[in-house]
């Protein structure tokens, strides 16, 4: 009896990796478009996140897809699931 039961949508958000110096773990910048309440202007908020990267191979500047983890240290909630693109341009395809 090994059902295993489906747990919640996990949030995924999608951002640039700024620095790698850690092992295993990289910063990445999520930046969203948002409309200035007063002045009706389009500005850009960012928000740094700390995210594990096991196999330790991120670079500066690929754009990677996160994912809600359980708390991995003390500031680290966030699993790199995806690298969408390396420095502009699009990953080469998957071996599987």
């Amino acid at each position: 009896m090994s059902t295993a039961t489906p747990r919640g949508k996990r949030k995924e958000i999608v951002g640039v990796v700024i620095a790698n110096q850690m092992e295993k773990t990289v910063t990445v910048k999520v930046a969203r478009k948002m409309r200035h309440p007063m002045y009706r202007k389009v500005i850009e908020r960012a928000k740094k996140y700390y995210a594990h990267d096991e196999s330790n191979a991120l670079e500066i500047g690929q754009k990677v897809r996160l994912m809600e983890t359980r708390p991995l240290s003390k500031l680290k909630r966030w699993r790199v699931i995806e690298v969408l693109a390396t420095n502009g341009q699009q990953p080469a395809m998957k071996d599987e």
